[in-house]
């Protein structure tokens, strides 16, 4: 009796092992936890980076058990109320006028727009020169930069008159020149807030000594192309300063323009995953990529392994039985550490004590007996 009860566990043993090696997306999915934005917004808060808070807070508000959760819409509301009052707005404006730099859209516009103009550019060859003649310390990129301003800004002023005078043959250069003096804003604001990586503002050193030697804008051209790209996305400043390398720009580049607006805060989730993610966002789908992203890192490793379609709906069933509690995805994930060979070897253990060895065994033994009879001698 003991033996049969034995066999029978084992065998209920192996049926769940079975389950789970057939249901292992299902149970990866359902072990994942999805991210509770307000903590960290509330640490931003206390910072008093408000518009990096209302970024962070507003990407995960566009999903329910956000929306739902009072906490989330309370702090939404008073981050809101601060951005929205004169006074923060003012200080913000004048960040951009003075300093050329912001954490907000306003600032940043009129810290952009300063540079767009030479006085921009005067103004910080000024500054800069000025630490010279006091023998202090001089910011060799911002003067880099500045220079090419400078050139670009005369460039404009050159070919917009020869644009004038060749009936529009000129305008490819005015828009190139153009696109040079934006750059440099950009790429100005970046430094002076410290989202600069240090391969760029190298590079940019050695450009601006070639501009000034050549008095031409030709070898700074193609720097500015992925530049305009994160420029326009917001937050594309700090995914501008986690580039290594041209090629790494490029890539940040691409990632920008697939997920648009929610850029930088799927990169503050995914880091370098979200990108190598991205690269496949034509084939996974922008929402499906969002979604996981609530799931953290897990969500985007779970996400890229069983697929878009699949990861919709087995993070929907998990959606609705969320509410019971974190019993399901504690067992969940305790049934996905399970190592694959250990879950087999279960599987075949428990459907192995049925077998019956010894009559198989018996059978076979039987077949392969010689037979031996005594011939029959006759008297």
């Amino acid at each position: 009796m003991i033996k049969l009860i034995a066999k029978v566990i084992l065998f209920l043993v192996a049926l769940s092992a079975i389950g789970v090696l057939w249901q292992r997306a299902q149970l990866t999915t359902l072990a994942l936890t999805r991210i509770d934005p307000v903590p960290e917004t509330r640490q931003l808060v206390e910072q008093e980076r408000y518009a990096e808070a209302a970024d962070y807070l507003g990407f995960f508000m566009d999903y329910p058990y956000v929306q739902s959760d009072p906490a989330a819409q309370t702090l939404h509301r008073e981050i809101e109320a601060v951005r929205g009052s004169l006074d923060y707005k003012a200080g913000k404006l004048g960040e951009g006028l003075l300093s050329g730099t912001s954490d907000e859209t306003i600032g940043q516009a009129a810290g952009v727009a300063t540079d767009l103009f030479v006085i921009g550019d005067l103004r910080d060859l000024a500054e800069q020169g000025t630490k010279w003649w006091h023998e202090e310390e001089t910011d060799e990129v911002i003067v880099a930069l500045a220079t090419i301003g400078v050139a670009a800004s005369a460039a404009q002023l050159a070919t917009g008159a020869a644009t004038l005078g060749t009936a529009g043959a000129a305008s490819p250069s005015l828009a190139a020149a153009t696109a040079v003096k934006g750059g440099s804003a950009v790429l100005k604001s970046a430094h002076k807030l410290g989202k600069l990586p240090s391969w760029l503002g190298k590079r940019l050193v050695e450009e601006a000594k070639i501009v000034k030697k050549t008095r031409s804008l030709d070898s700074v051209k193609d720097v500015f192309g992925d530049v305009y790209t994160l420029a326009r996305t917001r937050g594309g400043l700090t995914l501008l300063s986690h580039t290594r390398d041209a090629a790494s720009l490029t890539r940040m580049a691409r990632f920008a323009e697939a997920f648009g607006q929610h850029s930088a805060i799927l990169y503050r989730i995914g880091g370098e995953t979200i990108v190598t993610t991205a690269e496949r966002a034509g084939a996974l789908g922008r929402d499906a990529v969002r979604l996981a992203a609530t799931f953290g890192l897990g969500g985007l490793r779970t996400l890229d392994r069983i697929g878009a379609v699949t990861f919709v709906k087995y993070s929907a069933r998990a959606a609705k039985i969320g509410y019971k509690g974190d019993l399901i995805r504690l067992i969940a994930r305790w049934l996905t550490r399970i190592p694959t060979w250990t879950l087999y070897g279960l599987a075949g253990l428990g459907i192995g004590v049925w077998v019956p060895w010894r009559r198989l065994g018996g059978r076979s033994g039987h077949r392969m007996a010689p037979t031996s009879r005594a011939p029959l001698v006759s008297a």
